[in-house]
């Protein structure tokens, strides 16, 4: 079969869009299908992506450069959009566990990952057997715990963790990749600037320490200006249409992103303090369009880079290394990960063993190691093929391992219940300040003492807004009849009588 080669001749064509479009639609049918089976969405993205890749359909992408721009453009929404969701009620409880774990523990990680790959597996890559930093770079890259892989399982088998564990993990994992990046580039820039000056050891030290006080201070500082900033702005622009708040929203972040890396700072932490920020902002207008925007293009670009990635690939390329990616991820799921973990998380006692346990199997990988595996290739890395098929390898076995295993591991250590169902507000919005809105369907049991509103005998604070039935939606009002299975979205607020 011929190579179709599209994207080698020309990137904007509309074979390039058909091609998308039926890829997406492909994606989609496969994900609900594999949805049955237990299996991640973003693994089914990327397995796609190796099916209609060289090695199989014959569609050749083999552009690094591109796809890194694309992959990081993507990792900037995905990231903005969990930053978006954090809100300071569920992060405050968990907070000191989470930030151990997205910086301390991806730290610990890389150094117990990176000497067991310099000690046992770096012998069986070429380029790396006697190289301490190469080791270190691998183990940077495969550091950070994936925040699209483990909001898609969590979220999306509606999996809820008791002990505080999920937003524990979903802090944890949406906050680590600025640090997996920052390790990721430090060990690059080491890599490189061995072949323009013979540096000791202490000034490698010396010089990754420089860096990485240098990328995290100018980050948190263009992060936290860019959320007071965005705050203030927000407070003070009234627009005509209410979509343009959700590309202000974006643009502001994108923003912070690109000031931080002007300063030489890391853009990706700039971009989730400023997230964080705008998302806990109690007067950000039209929130939940904002919130529904972010979450339809991040499911896109998740979808994109996952396919990306997956095409990127050539299986035929990854014979030689199945061997050690096998032992480094074993490694890094049975040890590393746990060790770091349990290290962090040891002051706290309100996380039992077996939280910790959990907290231990959910080192999902995912589209983050496979975009930092790009660095080294970008930057002409000696080796550099080798290690892009070794992480993407041990993503690929972290998905299979860990993603598929986890509701049942959850179960098995009594960790989880089931999420109460998803309110439904029929597109209405409520300022936070006015109350809760929730959804009810009318059972037997609510008309028993008659069958119509003003009968229903209500509880002061509670009021009844909409009325759903058969489609139609209408106004309630007191002697209007309910029956069963008619769903009221009503308002949770303070009453003055």
């Amino acid at each position: 079969m011929l190579p179709l080669a599209i994207f080698s001749v020309e990137i904007v064509s509309e074979y390039l869009l058909l091609l998308a479009s039926i890829l997406v639609f492909a994606a989609i049918m496969i994900s609900k299908a594999g949805a049955k089976f237990g299996a991640p969405s973003l693994l089914l993205f990327l397995l796609l992506g190796l099916l209609v890749g060289g090695d199989g359909l014959g569609i050749v992408f083999e552009d690094y450069h591109i796809a890194e721009t694309i992959g990081h453009f993507a990792m900037t929404i995905i990231l903005f959009t969990a930053g978006l969701k954090m809100t300071r009620e569920e992060a405050q409880p968990i907070f000191k566990q989470g930030v151990l774990l997205s910086t301390v523990g991806v730290l610990l990680f890389m150094l117990l990952t990176g000497l067991f790959i310099f000690l046992f597996a770096g012998k069986y890559i070429s380029g790396i057997e006697s190289s301490i930093i190469g080791s270190f770079l691998i183990a940077a890259i495969i550091s950070s715990t994936d925040s699209t892989s483990v909001f898609s399982i969590l979220r999306g088998k509606r999996i809820n963790l008791r002990e505080n564990l999920s937003p524990m993990l979903e802090l944890e994992s949406s906050s680590n990749d600025p640090m997996a990046y920052i390790l990721t580039i430090i060990m690059v820039q080491l890599i490189t600037g061995e072949r323009a000056a013979d540096v000791g050891a202490w000034g490698k030290v010396f010089t990754g320490a420089g860096i990485f006080v240098l990328q995290v201070v100018v980050g948190v500082a263009v992060g936290m200006a860019g959320g007071y900033l965005s705050k203030w702005l927000l407070s003070k622009i009234k627009l005509p249409n209410g979509a343009l708040y959700s590309i202000l929203v974006l643009s502001m972040g994108f923003f912070a992103n690109g000031l931080a890396g002007v300063l030489h700072g890391n853009g990706l932490l700039a971009l989730y303090i400023t997230a964080v920020h705008i998302g806990n902002c109690k007067d950000l207008p039209h929130k939940a369009d904002v919130h529904k925007f972010f979450d339809a293009i991040s499911w896109l670009m998740q979808l994109m880079m996952f396919l990306m990635l997956g095409l990127l690939a050539r299986p035929s390329t990854m014979l030689g290394e199945i061997g050690p990616a096998l032992l480094i991820a074993l490694f890094a799921m049975f040890l590393a990960r746990p060790a770091s973990v349990f290290i962090c998380l040891a002051p706290f006692k309100q996380v039992s063993f077996k939280g910790k346990l959990l907290v231990s199997w959910v080192g999902l990988k995912g589209a983050g190691p496979i975009l930092f595996a790009l660095c080294p290739v970008v930057a002409g890395i000696d080796a550099s093929s080798d290690i892009f098929n070794i992480v993407f390898l041990i993503t690929l076995l972290s998905l299979l391992m860990q993603g598929m295993t986890l509701p049942p591991v959850a179960r098995k250590l009594d960790l989880c219940y089931e999420e109460d169902p998803e309110v439904e507000t029929f597109g209405l919005e409520l300022p936070e300040e006015m109350g809760m809105m929730r959804d009810h369907v009318v059972t037997a049991d609510d008309l028993a003492g008659g069958n119509t509103v003003r009968e229903m005998h209500l509880p002061h604070g509670i009021r009844i807004v909409m009325v759903k039935r058969d489609g139609r939606f209408l106004v309630p009002h007191g002697s209007m009849e309910l029956f069963e299975g008619d769903h009221l979205v009503i308002i949770m607020g303070e009453s003055d009588d």
